[in-house]
């Protein structure tokens, strides 16, 4: 494993033709994440952060159309994920460089495969070293419990399992893609405790979801996305305990241990988004100017020093009226 490696993702767009439209997924999204961090993509379902998640991975069909930059630096030769060709990608950075434990992992396996043949076939194909019972006894499985088919997993099971085979190269990054989605809450828990002992052996997880309790047990950078949009990011624990942009503000609110109020009305379409703020129609502090579109502030290349996508962000709409 790499002891410098570091995601730069640059102004990515993702689109998807469809009859008559395009769906527009991913809208210049630039972050960062480094080794030892974690960086939690949250917000709400539809608005992107699956897609952005397959875009690196070139995991996307057909109709879908991308551009920008994402960098994968460590361990050699940096490669350029946007637009790599599958024997770069598989060659290089799927399950070598980058570790995918996917959403709903019961259904991600194959239902006719015991989940040891299944991660047998990954540690063939990667040329790991690592038995298979080596690494169920590294997340928490014990042998006999690989010689069960999917069916017969439980969610917990399967999660460990998803572990096993997104780690069976020793990637220096672990894409999460709502790894909690289908779990109860002691198994999100038990979940989130394993990519923070992976972010503290020194490897770098980004991890996408809308759990904001399960981003806060984990992250140590958060970027919030809206309608396709980032439009705000920093530390996670400034970005959670004091949200700037309205939309970052409702997602707290509206957790249970919180104000339990949802935010109003429905996301836009994203084959007919807005001009100017995506968020002004659900937003009880817009005014003219959020019919131009908001100017990304600062630290929205990097998900480390905060950003805000908003032209009346909260702490200065609050002087105002002070």
């Amino acid at each position: 494993m790499t002891d410098q490696g570091r995601l730069r993702v640059r102004d990515l767009n993702v689109g998807f033709r469809v009859p008559g439209a395009t769906v527009r997924a991913v809208n210049e999204a630039s972050f960062e994440v480094r080794q030892g961090r974690c960086l939690a993509l949250v917000g709400e379902s539809g608005c992107g952060k699956s897609v952005l998640a397959h875009a690196l991975l070139g995991l996307l069909p057909a109709n879908a159309s991308v551009s920008g930059q994402a960098w994968l630096e460590g361990g050699g030769e940096p490669v350029e994920l946007i637009g790599a060709s599958r024997a770069v990608l598989a060659g290089r950075v799927r399950g070598r460089a980058i570790g995918l434990i996917p959403q709903s992992p019961a259904t991600h396996l194959t239902p006719v495969r015991t989940a040891r043949a299944q991660l047998q076939e990954v540690i063939r194909e990667l040329g790991s070293p690592a038995t298979a019972d080596e690494l169920a006894a590294r997340y928490g499985l014990r042998p006999h419990e690989l010689d069960r088919y999917p069916h017969e997993l439980s969610g917990g099971m399967a999660q460990r399992v998803a572990n096993a085979i997104a780690l069976a190269g020793d990637p220096w990054l672990v894409l999460a893609d709502e790894p909690t989605s289908g779990l109860d809450r002691p198994l999100v828990d038990r979940a989130m405790a394993t990519l923070r002992e992976l972010c503290d052996e020194g490897r770098a997880v980004l991890l996408i979801t809308h759990d904001l309790r399960a981003a806060e047990q984990v992250a140590d950078d958060l970027a919030v996305m809206y309608a396709g949009r980032l439009v705000e990011s920093g530390p996670a624990a400034e970005v959670l305990g004091s949200p700037r942009h309205p939309y970052t503000a409702g997602l707290v609110a509206a957790q249970p241990d919180r104000e339990f109020v949802p935010i109003p009305g429905m996301p836009p379409e994203l084959t007919r988004l807005p001009g100017g703020c995506a968020f002004r129609p659900r937003c009880g502090r817009h005014t003219e100017r959020c019919a131009a579109p908001p100017p990304m502030g600062g630290g929205m290349d990097g998900g480390m020093g905060g950003g805000v996508a908003c032209h009346h962000p909260l702490e200065v709409l609050e002087e105002r009226h002070a």
